[in-house]
């Protein structure tokens, strides 16, 4: 039976994940965070070394975090993500199996460019809304968004929070991830979209419907400050630099821009920010550090396998499926990630594979699952449990198989 310690610090992290499944308001998730991590210090578990590292090492993840949600709530305000629905529904001519493509491929760029985040909660209203307006089916688009918010993360650091945790134990520069990780994406998003269009088929055969409404104007500033932002992240990178420092300057760039343009005021930058989300992250790699180095990671580490081979490196994607769905994904990543980072860059890449693609498997998979549900719940769209779970069972397995061999042929 696991010492008292133990089970205090398990309790602590069910309360965190409680009130994640919920998303109360910011001053709630602070509150709440700081409280489970003061629990766990109590514990006497950590050292005051252990602590300072778990807090060293998550600051520049949430640093970038708070930066990047600053840029795609700008870049909502501006209308770049309505902008870019409507030339998708105008390209597909109202044709569903078209606009489905289209919203497939927009949702993916979204996610890699700005973080599954903005593809959760401002892009996947944006396409409900656009496909309400053509009086088209909205299942397969707002399921393209969830799927491609977990799957498409794999392509740059900056595109999940558990791919920037995993940067620092990989030898890898911002470019050579996406190098190493565009193969295995390729062979991902070919399993999910033949996936969802077979699943969805019925909802694809209708009738063109008119396009309703007239193009709204790109607004060239944040597309061109995104753009540079990108560019910016394999730039600094080889010299060391953190991708927060870059994601940091767009942030404020934009945010004067906004604020000059009337889109924000300073409550509404600080408010983008989310800061009560971000003292629950720093929070939550307390409480997981606890656990850590109690019963669960001596429990990891013992099912780890050895070797990097097609065998392990399907095994630690299982595990790291698993853990992502009992832990959700951002605590199973920082469970996981010093045990396997010893085994070299490719098992931390199989890893990744689980906790991006693996986490589409259940709601409680991954933070993006909960958002997507509470974003289309306020449009009364939300899709009942058993419809999620269809889809989800059908194309996660074959998806993270396909990753797992993908990865081990560019191994």
């Amino acid at each position: 039976m696991p010492p008292l310690s133990d089970v205090v610090v398990v309790l602590a992290l069910a309360g965190m994940l409680a009130v994640a499944f919920r998303h109360p308001s910011g001053r709630v998730e602070a509150l709440v965070g700081l409280g489970c991590a003061g629990v766990t210090l109590a514990t006497g578990l950590l050292t005051s070394a252990e602590v300072r590292a778990a807090v060293t090492d998550l600051a520049p993840v949430v640093a970038f975090l708070v930066t990047i949600l600053v840029v795609s709530d700008i870049c909502a305000r501006a209308g770049v993500f309505t902008a870019a629905a409507q030339r998708v529904g105008r390209w597909s001519g109202g044709k569903p199996a078209l606009l489905f493509t289209g919203v497939f491929a927009l949702a993916a760029v979204v996610t890699a460019a700005l973080s599954l985040d903005a593809t959760v909660v401002l892009l996947t209203p944006v396409v409900l809304s656009a496909c309400l307006a053509r009086s088209v089916p909205a299942g397969p688009g707002i399921y393209a968004c969830l799927r491609m918010a977990n799957s498409a993360s794999l392509l740059l650091p900056v595109s999940n929070l558990t791919n920037l945790l995993a940067m620092p134990d990989l030898d890898l520069t911002f470019t050579g991830f996406a190098l190493r990780m565009a193969p295995v994406l390729v062979l991902v998003l070919v399993v999910e979209y033949v996936g969802l269009r077979l699943l969805f088929r019925r909802d694809l055969t209708g009738d063109p419907q008119p396009d309703p409404s007239d193009l709204e104007p790109v607004p060239v500033v944040p597309v061109v400050v995104v753009g540079l932002m990108l560019v910016g992240f394999a730039a600094v990178s080889p010299f060391g630099g953190q991708p927060w420092w870059v994601s940091a300057v767009a942030a404020a760039v934009l945010g004067v821009w906004g604020y000059r343009h009337g889109l924000l005021g300073l409550r509404d930058l600080v408010r983008s920010a989310h800061p009560g989300f971000a003292i629950w992250v720093l929070a939550l790699g307390i409480v997981v550090a606890g656990l850590g180095v109690g019963f669960l990671g001596d429990a990891i580490e013992h099912l780890v396998p050895g070797s990097v081979s097609l065998g392990g490196i399907v095994l630690i994607a299982v595990i790291a499926t698993v853990l992502a769905n009992l832990l959700t994904n951002l605590s199973a990543t920082l469970l996981i990630l010093p045990i396997l980072a010893p085994l070299g860059t490719t098992a931390v890449l199989a890893a990744l594979l689980g906790l991006n693609i693996g986490s589409g498997l259940t709601w409680t998979g991954s933070l993006a699952n909960l958002l997507w549900r509470r974003t289309l719940t306020a449009y009364d769209a939300a899709p009942r449990s058993a419809a999620f779970h269809r889809v989800s069972l059908a194309l996660t397995p074959p998806a993270l198989l396909a990753a797992a061999v993908a990865l081990w042929l560019t191994s």
